[in-house]
């Protein structure tokens, strides 16, 4: 059985925004010092109503508001979050390509 706390608990931080979508990948096996059950890097792809009217900048910051906590600058496990926040119109299901991780991917 493969435990997710980390994903989880971001899952559980975004339903107040009641999205339409939200796809949560683990990204974490793709960078270095990773090890089997390892939650550090994910990718968000979330759509809703939340962020009408708002910048991408402003969609980030209600995204890094809600998990604060499970970020590894506040002691949470949560090293980097690749955000894809989209309003209803704007969502073509697209789902971009996380950064790379400060030259740290696996090739």
């Amino acid at each position: 059985m493969t435990t997710t706390p980390t994903a989880d608990a971001l899952h559980a931080e975004l339903q107040v925004l009641q999205s339409q979508h939200l796809e949560l990948v683990n990204e974490s096996m793709n960078h270095a010092g990773y090890f089997d059950g390892k939650e550090s890097h994910f990718k968000l792809t979330i759509v809703s109503n939340a962020f009408e009217g708002k910048r991408l900048v402003a969609r980030h910051q209600l995204v890094y508001g809600l998990v604060n906590a499970l970020l590894t600058s506040q002691g949470g496990q949560v090293h980097a979050l690749a955000i894809h926040a989209y309003t209803p119109v704007e969502w073509q299901g697209q789902s971009p390509d996380s950064p790379l991780c400060a030259g740290q991917n696996k090739a």
